[in-house]
């Protein structure tokens, strides 16, 4: 079994993975990232993480299709997708591919905390 403490964070921009990275190992979070879809496949393998931090607009695709992949290749994972473009459309499609939690951007770190812990509950 994943640690549940282990977070991958998938997202293009450098400054957003520090930042994030930072405050959750503050929080006693193991922590990863990738930039790009492919090194975020690779990411999953090598760590195994149990969450799942997710971009939707990445260089190399889009992080709502990616997630269906992830939830094939590693069903036991959380995915909290984390983007800029919130709609309608953007969370019934990601919820449909398996996303687990919607937080747009620009969030606070609380949001973040809260989302990791209802992911969490959900895994128990």
């Amino acid at each position: 079994m994943n640690d549940k403490d282990t977070v991958l964070i998938v997202d293009d921009e450098e400054d957003i993975c520090y930042f994030l990275r930072r405050n959750l190992s503050n929080k006693n979070y193991t922590t990863y990232f990738a930039n790009s879809i492919q090194a975020g496949k690779q990411a999953l393998i090598e760590h195994r993480p149990a969450i799942l931090l997710l971009d939707n607009h990445l260089p190399d695709g889009r992080g709502i299709e990616f997630a269906e992949k992830v939830k094939q290749d590693f069903p036991g994972i959380k995915i909290v997708m984390i983007t800029a473009h919130d709609t309608h459309t953007d969370r019934t499609n990601a919820n449909k591919n398996g996303v687990d939690y919607f937080l747009s951007k620009p969030f606070v770190m609380a949001d973040v905390y809260e989302a990791l812990e209802c992911v969490k509950k959900i895994a128990k």
